[in-house]
């Protein structure tokens, strides 16, 4: 197992890592209301999976190129790829961005908004098995299993509406969620990985930009289009690149110098935020009852703690 690079001052504060990891979650929760009404602005109904793969890759690969000159800009340089860093991109893109959302879309046509919302809050726990047991870049304690499922079950709970979950299990639903899961556990560890060698802006940047444009593609070809174009729709459309460029990148720059699961179990606020921020945003009339929420929060919580306590060292004193 390779040590930790050593972070910057600032992302060597608990309290900064942790504001950090729940804005990311912060605005990837708030995406959900927001492809809501970018469907609906641009009259994407719900059982035209080509259309949404069209507008999310549209959506990614402005993201990418938003990421890179704000990177750029930053670090006053243009940032390109090494040589050496294009297949890493490449790969990275097939996992972060075209498995993952290509399966996310086809899969969330076929299932219950509840199901979904709970195989995806696994993706947390998944990440953590994959960084532990198939990349050996940490171990997998007793501790982060306890912490994953009490955080899984604040998941659950927030999901319970009153919605029929059924136990039905379909290849094209259920199936195709748990594939998406899967791409987004390995992009996380080969995104630590990567980012040795090169920086997480740059691989975010290039690799939303290819994924971005292979989605472009397939949606088109599968018949997917984008009508009713205006000016409000543009605007959800800039916002949601915007909330992936901005969260990715700093997600990116966390899991450089952080072990997967202590970044990853942040996850778990994601449809916290997500069901919070679709009843302000949306008025939507949330079946999910405050306690439930708030109940949901504690043991995420509760779980983000286990995680991210330090192990208690033991001093043997001789006899």
């Amino acid at each position: 197992m390779k040590k930790q690079s050593q972070p910057p001052h600032l992302l060597q504060k608990p309290f900064i890592v942790c504001f950090l990891a729940i804005l990311c979650n912060a605005l990837w929760g708030s995406a959900f209301p927001a492809v809501k009404s970018g469907y609906r602005l641009f009259a994407i109904t719900g059982d035209d999976p080509a259309s949404q793969i069209l507008f999310a890759g549209i959506r990614f690969f402005l993201a990418g190129f938003l990421a890179l000159l704000f990177g750029s800009l930053l670090q006053k340089k243009v940032l390109l790829p090494k040589k050496t860093s294009v297949p890493l991109v490449l790969k990275l893109s097939v996992f972060q961005t075209v498995l993952q959302y290509i399966f996310f879309y086809l899969g969330l046509a076929h299932t219950s908004g509840v199901k979904g919302s709970i195989i995806i809050a696994s993706n947390t726990f998944v990440a953590i098995l994959v960084a532990s047991l198939l990349f050996h870049q940490e171990k997998l304690t007793g501790r982060k299993i306890t912490a994953c499922i009490i955080g899984f079950a604040g998941v659950v709970l927030v999901n319970l509406n009153g919605e029929d979950i059924g136990m039905s299990f379909r290849l094209d639903g259920e199936g195709f969620l748990l594939i998406s899961v899967v791409a987004y556990a390995f992009s996380s560890s080969l995104l630590k990985i990567y980012s040795k060698e090169e920086d997480p802006v740059t691989l975010s940047g290039w690799q939303f930009m290819a994924g971005g444009l292979v989605m472009v593609t397939g949606g088109f070809f599968l018949g997917g289009q984008i009508a009713n174009v205006t000016l409000p729709g543009i605007a959800v459309l800039v916002y949601l690149a915007l909330v992936s460029s901005v969260a990715f990148s700093l997600w990116g720059i966390l899991l450089k110098y952080h072990p997967v699961s202590k970044i990853a179990i942040f996850g778990f606020t994601n449809p916290v935020f997500g069901v919070l921020l679709s009843t302000l945003i949306l008025r939507e009339e949330s079946q999910t009852k405050g306690w439930q929420i708030l109940t949901a929060l504690v043991l995420v919580c509760a779980g983000i703690y286990l995680v991210n306590q330090p192990p208690k060292e033991y001093t043997q004193e001789n006899p």
